[in-house]
């Protein structure tokens, strides 16, 4: 019986020492720098750094183009205030004195003065 025992122990060991054996294989595959796990997680991490500085510069650009929007954004502001005290000053100017007599591309409106009435008369 402890002769059966002992072969057990011994088929037990070496199973386990084989089991140890594939299992660092798989583990040495799975960290290779090149083509295993190791590999794609250097390459992401690379990846995340050149993203993070590309993020970055967007954020910067975008504070940029915010303050410049602002500023113009201001200034159009003031320039449609200016506008619409002009168009309100409009109203309050005397209409100015228009003929009657129809204009169109080709026609000319008559220009007729009282002085000259005055010199063809006399």
């Amino acid at each position: 019986m402890q002769f059966l025992a002992d072969i057990f122990l011994a088929a037990g060991a070496l199973g386990a020492a084989l089991y140890c054996v594939v299992l660092s294989r798989r583990l040495r595959a799975f960290n290779d720098l090149e083509g295993g796990m190791g590999g794609a997680v250097a390459i992401l991490s690379a990846q995340v750094e050149d993203l993070r500085k590309t993020l970055g510069a967007a954020q910067n650009s975008a504070g940029a183009s915010t303050e410049s929007l602002t500023a113009l954004t201001s200034r159009a502001e003031d320039v449609a205030r200016r506008l619409e005290l002009l168009v309100a000053s409009m109203h309050d100017l005397p209409e100015p004195h228009t003929t009657s007599a129809p204009e169109g591309p080709g026609i000319a409106a008559p220009v007729f003065s009282h002085r000259a009435r005055q010199e063809n008369a006399g």
